[in-house]
């Protein structure tokens, strides 16, 4: 029987426990898989298949193919490390920093959060088409610029450069959350990488991603103790942007999507309106597309409000007056992330009984992450346990990181290269409508019905999945060609 308060150090108790099991099922599905390619005569990289490529070319890359996938997971994830170090080392203090340091008043904050999601919402069918026309690469690249110039806004007082800087950084997200996965799906497939190759690269990136977010937390922190000042996270995440824009340019080559001049208008269509036309009719004749486009807002929708709430949530349950210490808890839901990541890679790495299996498996993963997720938050709001809530958010937090990985593999495999980057964007669209509409209501004083629905929009997402997307990809693994539109 769990006593009604936990003790003083119970949250930094779990956060030990949670990171040693991490550290040591990391290390156990790192060797278990060593094991298992020695045993086959294969070295340290999944194998390169000989495949036919969007082009029409052949890709046999037998003798070169380790090195060449070592390369690629190499060159992306040393940049995606830094990229979401910068984006986390923000996340802390956006509220504290107009609230706390500038003075706003909780509604001039509320819009400027609303602010970010519009801009990401309106800018991102626009962002996946110009990648997709001119290069993911370059809009890559962009997205060091525009989010460094977001960071030099925050150094202002002044309300127009803080919305200023919060519509760029509206834009500059709509990109890290579509154009840098497309970049490494489409290299993987041009390089021929195998889906179980590109499934351990999507499964490494979200383990670092957790690493990024725990070590983002810890320096932030340390920061603006020393500094004293809210802007010191922003201006070390510059200058961490500044890095990453001389790595891309380095370290990455550029890749496109379809290069039609018959779609669009001509060279006067900045807005590429007529691709964004075009990819709204594929997703439209799909419902498989659908699907997965509803899976992404019923999932990333469902997490970004869980980021709102958790906090007011973990205070309701607690007793009066008592001080949480928000930084272990944080830091326990990124270990979950990370433990979810390899629950992932163990998952894929050793479940699969032959390499067309891939795609099916994720489908099942898919529906069975949401309705995971869906029974974490049910359970959250049916306890006023704050032991039991901390646990159930921390399972949430583990579906978290298995649903980036997962999402990437099934929009790599069903969505084409000649599109790719518009039709991640344009998932993104329906999603911020959906968050910036249920911040505009005031959500946070009916917390309890907020995660009622997320509950059931998870499950009836995961429903979906099973019915419509499930037999898409048997269908996809019975008779891989033609690729989808």
């Amino acid at each position: 029987m769990l006593p009604p308060f936990p003790p003083p150090d119970f949250y930094q108790v779990q956060l030990t426990v949670l990171a040693v099991f991490c550290a040591v099922a990391t290390v156990v599905e790192r060797y278990i898989s060593w094991q298992k390619k020695k045993a086959s005569g294969e070295a340290n990289a999944p194998k390169v298949e000989e495949r036919t490529l969007l082009d029409g070319s052949t890709s046999s890359l037998a003798g070169a193919g380790k090195d060449i996938f070592a390369a690629l997971r190499r060159n992306y994830l040393i940049v995606y490390g830094i990229v979401m170090g910068a984006d986390w080392l923000q996340g802390p203090y956006v509220y504290s920093l107009y609230r706390e340091q500038y003075g706003y008043s909780e509604r001039v904050v509320g819009f400027l959060f609303v602010t970010g999601f519009t801009a990401a919402g309106f800018s991102g069918p626009f962002v996946g088409v110009w990648a997709d026309k001119f290069g993911r690469k370059r809009i890559c690249l962009w997205f060091c610029i525009a989010y460094a110039f977001a960071c030099l806004c925050t150094l202002s007082s002044w309300i127009p450069i803080l919305f200023a800087g919060r519509l760029v950084s509206g834009f500059a997200t709509a990109i890290l959350f579509s154009c840098f996965e497309t970049w490494v799906v489409s290299a993987s497939q041009s390089a021929g990488v195998s889906q179980a190759g590109l499934s351990t690269i999507l499964g490494d990136a979200m383990l670092i991603n957790g690493i990024a977010a725990s070590v983002a937390g810890v320096v932030s922190n340390q920061l603006v103790a020393q500094v004293q000042t809210f802007t010191s996270p922003f201006m070390l995440s510059g200058a961490l942007l500044v890095a990453s824009w001389f790595m891309i340019r380095k370290l990455w080559t550029e890749n496109y999507g379809a290069q039609d001049a018959t779609v669009g208008v001509g060279k006067l269509d900045i807005l590429q309106l007529g691709r964004i036309r075009q990819a709204f009719d594929i997703v439209r004749r799909d419902p498989a597309l659908l699907v997965l486009g509803l899976r992404q807002t019923c999932f990333e929708g469902s997490m970004y409000i869980f980021v709102f709430l958790w906090v007011p949530s973990m205070q309701e349950a607690s007793p009066p007056g008592a001080q949480l210490p928000l930084g272990y808890i944080f830091s326990a839901f990124m270990v979950s992330m990370m433990l979810g990541s390899v629950v992932y890679t163990s998952v894929v790495s050793h479940s699969l009984p032959r390499s067309d299996a891939t795609l099916v498996l994720h489908a099942k993963l898919a529906s069975l992450n949401c309705l995971v997720a869906s029974l974490a938050l049910a359970f959250s709001f049916s306890t006023s346990r704050p032991q039991s809530r901390f646990w159930s958010f921390c399972l949430f937090e583990a579906c978290v990181g298995v649903y980036y990985p997962v999402q990437g593999m099934l929009k790599g495999s069903m969505i084409s290269n000649d599109h790719r980057a518009t039709l991640a964007a344009l998932f993104r669209v329906p999603l911020n409508i959906f968050v910036t509409g249920i911040m505009l209501t005031g959500f946070s004083e009916n917390r309890q019905f907020v995660f009622s629905a997320c509950s059931l929009v998870l499950a009836f997402s995961s429903l979906m999945t099973t019915f419509v997307i499930v037999p898409r990809t048997v269908a996809m693994s019975e008779n891989p060609l033609p690729r989808p539109a």
